[in-house]
């Protein structure tokens, strides 16, 4: 189901927003990586991040109760476009593509991982293949070592994305 366009211009592209919240103790619910275009404090809790279309953007979800965590949760997504299929999340309008999902410490702690060893090679994870991060994600389902980014693998991702 392709997006539905948020203004009332037919001419303006489609926005993917996304819900963020703080409660100490309780429930953070926060960006890894991603660069909005606009950010919106709603509340005290609340915030709402906006992304142009065909964004990278990853989101961790962590949430306890009295008796310690109740859920990690860690997503990288690529928001949608006028013309191709979304997932549709909770949490994120109108929905977006889901590169890769991470649930439970054992899942999110290595992606973490792996995005502080992108971040050490100096490059934004914003800017890495979205295949890398698909392969990730079926690494993790399948229980299989995870594949490393190197900067040979990025400079041959910017090679063909320069073909394009």
């Amino acid at each position: 189901m392709p997006c539905r366009v948020l203004s009332s211009a037919a001419s303006d592209p489609p926005l993917t927003r996304v819900s963020l919240a703080f409660v100490e103790q309780r429930i953070n619910l926060y960006l890894r990586f991603g660069h909005p275009v606009r950010e919106l404090r709603l509340d005290r809790w609340r915030r709402c991040a906006i992304f142009l279309p065909a964004a990278l953007f990853c989101r961790v979800r962590w949430e306890s109760n009295d008796y310690g965590t109740t859920r990690w949760q860690l997503m990288v997504l690529q928001a949608c476009t006028a013309h191709n299929a979304v997932e549709r999340i909770a949490g994120i309008r109108p929905g977006a593509c889901l590169l890769l999902r991470a649930e439970g410490e054992h899942q999110v702690q290595p992606v973490l991982q792996q995005i502080d060893a992108i971040e050490a090679l100096d490059v934004d994870p914003v800017a890495t293949s979205p295949a890398y991060w698909r392969t990730l994600g079926n690494r993790l389902a399948a229980h299989l070592p995870l594949p490393v980014y190197t900067a040979e693998r990025h400079r041959a991702y910017l090679a063909g994305e320069a073909l394009r």
